[in-house]
């Protein structure tokens, strides 16, 4: 990227916005803390918690080193089996993460090229999918991210981590690409009606590069910003699944594995084990929202005004 091109993010509407808005600041500060936590859990994690060879029971529910009997080599205490609390976070939170950000970007593909095509094309298939679109809305989406990953359980029994974490991604999936799919065909319908569009037909301009070339860019604003909200539901959606035992495996714990741990210690005096966790996911979750509200109101030209 170059001066200029710099010199001109710096100076548009939504650097300025970023710029003025303490929450925004603060929200990318908290998810960039977060997001460098967990990206380098490697080389920031006081220890490995998923290294066998430094477990030791007898350090198991130790508490925070600033409470008494707490030991200052681990400083938010340990779980039942000794490892670290934290270093375990940085952990849980990189595997929470990237199966929250891969589950969106499908659903977002997904979601995405079917409303941009019901949308263009009209007729029965846009028919066909706005009701398939109801068809899903009816249903709790984690009683969904249930089923198919309960299907999937049983069409793989004993499966892999790699195959678990694949049925894991596609549950979540597969329950996000309908607001994806709404959204971009009611601005596709709005869009094709116009005449930069009307002009790209009497020139010979194929469909296919009409919907992605002339349509696609003017409708992708509220895809971004449904997308930074949307991450923050499919970790808490990959949270809950795990938390319920059907999430990733027990070898590869994320925050919901976690706290579903910490839960069973939770009234036996040990809160630390379940607290730390929660406040994790907490954090991820509200910094990304509040992104994405911040987003919202960016992309917005009637709410941006210097």
């Amino acid at each position: 990227m170059t001066f200029s091109s710099l010199k001109r993010w710096y100076e548009s509407d939504v650097s300025y916005s970023f710029r003025h808005s303490p929450i925004a600041i603060f929200a990318a500060v908290l998810a960039s803390a977060c997001l460098f936590c967990a990206g380098f859990a490697g080389l920031v994690a006081p220890h490995s918690p998923f290294d066998l060879t430094t477990l030791n029971l007898s350090e198991a529910r130790l508490p925070p080193a600033w409470l008494q009997g707490g030991n200052k080599a681990y400083l938010l205490g340990t779980d039942d089996q000794g490892r670290d609390i934290m270093s375990s976070l940085m952990y849980g939170a990189r595997i929470s993460l990237i199966v929250g950000i891969v589950s969106v970007a499908l659903s977002m593909i997904l979601g995405v090229a079917l409303g941009l095509y019901a949308g263009y094309r009209k007729g029965w298939v846009d028919t066909v999918l706005m009701r398939l679109c109801d068809v899903m809305l009816s249903f709790p989406a984690i009683l969904v991210a249930l089923l198919i990953a309960g299907i999937g359980r049983a069409m793989f029994p004993g499966a892999q981590e790699s195959v678990a974490f694949g049925v894991l991604i596609a549950s979540i999936s597969l329950t996000g690409w309908v607001q994806y799919a709404r959204t971009v065909r009611g601005s596709t319908l709005i869009e094709r009606s116009k005449d930069y569009v009307q002009a790209a037909r009497i020139l010979g301009t194929k469909n296919s590069a009409i919907m992605l070339k002339h349509i696609l860019p003017n409708v992708a604003g509220p895809v971004f910003v449904l997308a930074t909200i949307h991450i923050a539901t499919a970790i808490i959606t990959e949270a809950t699944l795990s938390f319920l035992g059907v999430g990733v495996p027990p070898t590869s714990p994320s925050l919901g594995t976690l706290i579903r741990v910490g839960n069973d210690y939770l009234f036996s005096g040990e809160w630390w084990i379940t607290l730390f966790p929660a406040a994790m996911l907490v954090s991820i979750a509200l910094s990304i929202n509040l992104l994405g509200d911040w987003l919202r109101d960016a992309l917005n030209p009637r709410m941006t005004s210097r």
